[in-house]
């Protein structure tokens, strides 16, 4: 083998290994794999009709299959179509993949649910949906609940993805995040985790997605600015290791749904 070749595939052979040791640790327990579903909804009264089957049926049944808390959002801000984002924090690959299976197997689900689990063609409960799965970061193990919801305050969410332009790239910011110490600075400067972590499979790869809660718009504010004012943020950008890491960002702002666990 060449040594040009020869680097190409060691260089190759680290990422999967690295990739693959990731997702071997998450599924041993040590941290979550969300999966985040986007629903394109259908307007009029299917849109009431589909959050009552999401309340009453879905995330009670999710909660006795251990996936939880259950986060659903709206956009604040954001195209007038109806949308709704579906947030499950899952403790294993293999809650992930045995996920519809358990949920027909479960009767309370199926009988509570029937309006929208047995749908007909002519009829649907929602147009379309499109899922991602992310795993947690090192630092941020598992899904945080926001300060404001375990005291029943409002609140929003703030979810960023970053895209990367090569999966160096994008192995490069998630360790500034984790070893470079991002993460503890977005949390001295009262930039409020509820999850960070890297999209394993999805759109616009490789990317990282993280989201964020607070009190309101001015409280989003005022955090943002003390983080981008904060010398440890200020000397961690400047390292020339973390150069070029980010090719897009794409910010949305969520307000939770009031059945919403998160």
């Amino acid at each position: 083998m060449r040594r040009r070749d020869f680097l190409a595939a060691s260089c190759c052979a680290g990422w999967t290994a690295s990739w693959a040791g990731a997702v071997q640790a998450a599924s041993e327990g040590h941290r979550h794999f969300f999966e985040f579903r986007q629903y394109s909804l259908l307007p009029g009264p299917k849109k009431g009709r589909f959050n009552a089957f999401l309340r009453q049926a879905m995330i009670p049944a999710l909660n006795r299959l251990g996936i939880g808390p259950v986060g659903v959002f709206f956009p604040k801000y954001g195209p007038n179509k109806p949308t709704l984002f579906l947030l499950l924090p899952h403790p294993s690959l293999e809650s992930v993949l045995t996920l519809a299976e358990r949920l027909l197997a479960d009767k309370e689900f199926c009988e509570a649910g029937a309006e929208v689990v047995d749908a007909p063609l002519a009829d649907p409960a929602y147009l379309r949906v499109e899922s991602s799965l992310l795993v947690a970061f090192d630092e941020l193990p598992t899904l945080q609940i926001p300060s404001q919801t375990k005291e029943g305050k409002p609140r929003i969410f703030e979810l960023r993805t970053y895209e990367s332009h090569s999966i160096k790239a994008g192995k490069k910011k998630i360790e500034m995040f984790n070893k470079g110490g991002e993460i503890a600075i977005f949390k001295k400067t009262g930039l409020q985790p509820v999850f960070f972590a890297e999209t394993i499979i999805g759109r616009a790869m490789p990317n990282l997605t993280y989201m964020l809660a607070f009190d309101d718009m001015a409280a989003r504010d005022a955090a943002w600015k003390n983080f981008i004012t904060d010398p440890d943020w200020e000397k961690l950008k400047a390292d020339p290791q973390y150069k070029d890491t980010v090719s897009n960002i794409t910010d949305v702002i969520l307000r939770p749904a009031p059945y919403s666990q998160v």
